[in-house]
C-alpha cells in the first residue's frame, strides 16, 4: 500500500436501522462499526468519506462522534506511520443522526515529519463540523510530563452504569445500557442532581466496556469520542446544575485536543478537570487525561453553549 493510498479500520458495509437490544448487547461493538468509514475516492482536490451515526435521544448527533469520525478520516489519508498529536475543530451546525455525516478531507500538507489535514463534515450539503489535524512521525526529543493527581483506584468508584441501571426511565436507560464507555466521577456524577459542592474542578475515570483492536489512531478517535461526554461538566458542578436541571441547553462550540503518548481507551483513564471561567452563555472546560500508571496522554480544552433559564 503506498503512502498515498487512504486506510480505514475495516470495510465498510450497508447497515440497517439499529436495533437497540443488539446496541444494549454490545455498546462499544457497535462504536467500532459506526467509525468504519466508506471510501467514495477523490472529487474536487478532496477525498470523501460517509458514516453513519450512533442513535440519540434527543435525535442530533453526538458531538464526539463527528470529531472522531473527521480524524479518522484524516488519519487514512496520511503517510504510514504518522499519527495525530493536535486537532482543533468547530461545531457548526446541529446533525440528524438519520441522514449519513459526509466527510471531505483536504490534504494541506505532507512534510517530512509533519501531515496537515482539514476535514469538513456535511450533511445535505451543509458543513456540521470543520476540523484541522496535524499528524507526526515518531520522534526523539525533550521529554517532560504533569504529575498525575492523587486519586482513588477507579475500582473503588461507583460507575454510572450501576447507578442509573435500576432506573426506569429512558435517559436511564440511555446511559447505562446503550454507551460503550464505563464512565466513574470521583465525587459523584451529575445525570441525576448537582453535585454535594460547587467546585471547578472533578476527577473521572473512564475506560471502554471492551477492548479496542490496536489501532492508536482508533484510540486516539475513540479519546475524542468520549471526552465530549464531560468536558462541560465542571462548569455544571460550579453553578449548582445538573443534567436533570430545568431548561437546560448545553452544545459544545470548539474543541482543541493534544496528544501527548500512545494511548488506550480499553484501559483506565484519568480525567483531571477544570474550568476557568464561564460567562456570556459560554463555558470553558479543560482536561489533562493520564493512564493508570500516571502517564500523561492528552491535554483537551472545549467551549461549550450553557443556557438555563432565569
Amino acid at each position: 500500500m503506498s503512502d498515498t493510498t487512504p486506510r480505514l479500520p475495516g470495510p465498510a458495509h450497508p447497515r440497517p436501522a439499529p436495533d437497540l437490544a443488539d446496541i444494549e448487547r454490545d455498546p462499544l461493538g457497535y462504536l467500532l462499526e459506526v467509525l468504519r468509514l466508506e471510501y467514495h475516492g477523490a472529487e474536487t482536490g478532496e477525498d470523501v468519506y460517509s458514516g453513519a451515526s450512533l442513535p440519540q435521544l434527543h435525535g442530533r448527533v453526538y458531538g464526539g462522534q463527528v470529531l472522531a469520525q473527521s480524524l479518522l478520516a484524516a488519519g487514512a489519508t496520511v503517510p504510514a506511520g504518522r499519527l495525530p498529536h493536535s486537532m482543533h475543530g468547530y461545531f457548526l451546525r446541529a446533525g440528524d443522526i438519520h441522514q449519513p455525516v459526509d466527510l471531505a478531507v483536504e490534504r494541506l500538507r505532507d512534510g517530512r515529519s509533519f501531515s496537515a489535514r482539514r476535514t469538513h463534515a456535511y450533511q445535505g450539503g451543509k458543513a456540521i463540523l470543520s476540523m484541522i489535524a496535524s499528524f507526526q512521525e515518531d520522534q526523539d526529543g525533550i521529554e517532560h510530563t504533569s504529575q498525575m493527581p492523587d486519586a482513588p483506584d477507579p475500582e473503588d468508584v461507583t460507575s454510572a452504569h450501576d447507578v442509573l441501571a435500576k432506573i426506569d426511565h429512558p435517559i436511564a436507560h440511555f446511559w447505562s445500557r446503550q454507551t460503550a464507555f464505563d464512565v466513574r466521577h470521583v465525587d459523584g456524577s451529575l445525570y441525576l442532581a448537582p453535585g454535594a459542592q460547587r467546585t471547578d474542578h472533578q476527577l473521572v475515570w473512564m475506560r471502554s466496556r471492551g477492548p479496542v483492536p490496536d489501532d492508536q489512531i482508533l484510540h486516539r478517535a475513540l479519546l475524542a469520542y468520549a471526552c465530549d461526554q464531560i468536558m462541560l461538566e465542571p462548569v455544571l458542578r460550579q453553578a449548582g446544575h445538573s443534567w436533570q436541571t430545568p431548561g437546560l441547553s448545553i452544545a459544545s462550540l470548539d474543541h482543541a485536543m493534544w496528544w501527548h503518548r500512545d494511548v488506550h481507551v480499553d484501559e483506565w483513564l484519568l480525567y483531571v478537570q477544570s474550568s476557568s471561567s464561564a460567562q456570556g452563555s459560554r463555558g470553558l472546560g479543560a482536561a489533562r487525561v493520564f493512564a493508570q500508571d500516571g502517564t500523561l496522554v492528552a491535554s483537551i480544552a472545549q467551549e461549550g453553549m450553557i443556557r438555563v433559564p432565569d
